[in-house]
């Protein structure tokens, strides 16, 4: 019975020992010293990184929202009479090429492209369909467009987008810089909040009813304007976008231009169309 008891307080001290060792350091002798020292803890980085904060910011209201339907009219007065063109910069066959906004086609862009015409410039549409978000296919198709119009102008291209197509000519200006002159973007998200706008459903429906994976990382660091000179043209009344996110971030090559009217109006504007032309003027 002695030597049991003996054996249980012998194994009960390697295991308070091992213990100690373990969580508390370990021993290391050095010379006729004993010191103690504490092991290192190891974290998860990725587990202790955080989610980068944004603004909190909502979509636009459903009055504003609603107040889109003052596009109708917009699109009617712009196409059918034709803005007037008086006291408007000329143009001398600067190329330029407009990308339409998510859910529209180059049918939408052409009476914009058509009144730059007439002012002296040489107006494009993308050429791919309907914009559905962007696809590696429509990437290295744009790139193309891009490198084509280069060699026969022997000159960058101006990128006019309008809402996400403004996002779209954002990033072909950072990847592809000598082939854009300038960027004007037409109350494009490209600050701000991704999901302080009233086009997360129609992305949803366009991905057949699956959510919509907001990208956070990648949304900040598109905020950083590409290196060529940046206009982005907004309205305090936007019913798609919240406004304050249509505008540039701030730098000396960037700017942002206060319209009156409607998001889905913008390329019926003919605010907006003596914006573009000046700027294009410009270069």
């Amino acid at each position: 019975m002695r030597h049991s008891r003996r054996k249980q307080r012998m194994i009960r001290k390697r295991l308070r020992c091992d213990y100690t060792r373990d969580h508390a350091g370990v021993e290391e002798r050095d010379g006729t010293t004993t010191k103690r020292t504490r092991k290192p803890i190891v974290t998860d980085n990725k587990a202790a990184m955080k989610e980068p904060e944004l603004p909190q910011l909502q979509a636009p209201s459903l009055r504003l929202l609603a107040l889109e339907s003052r596009a109708l009219a917009e699109a009617a007065r712009f196409s059918l009479m034709g803005p007037s063109l008086k006291g408007l910069q000329r143009g001398k066959g600067q190329p330029v090429m407009i990308i339409p906004g998510f859910g529209t086609h180059d049918v939408a862009t052409l009476p914009m492209r058509r009144a730059l015409e007439k002012l002296g410039f040489d107006a494009y549409g993308w050429g791919h369909g309907t914009n559905l978000g962007m696809r590696s296919k429509v990437k290295t198709g744009l790139v193309r467009r891009l490198e084509q119009l280069y060699e026969r102008y022997d000159a960058p291209t101006s990128l006019v987008g309008w809402s996400l197509g403004g996002v779209f000519a954002r990033e072909m200006a950072r990847h592809q810089p000598q082939l854009v002159k300038r960027v004007i973007t037409l109350g494009s998200p490209i600050n701000g909040h991704p999901d302080a706008n009233n086009m997360v459903t129609l992305f949803r429906i366009a991905n057949r009813g699956k959510p919509v994976k907001t990208d956070v990382e990648g949304f900040i660091r598109r905020q950083t304007p590409p290196p060529v000179p940046c206009t982005a043209i907004y309205t305090r009344s936007d019913g798609i976008v919240t406004w304050s996110c249509a505008l540039e971030t701030p730098a000396g090559h960037t700017e942002s231009v206060e319209v009156q009217g409607s998001h889905m109006g913008l390329v019926f504007n003919r605010q907006v169309l003596g914006i573009i032309a000046q700027r294009l003027a410009e270069d």
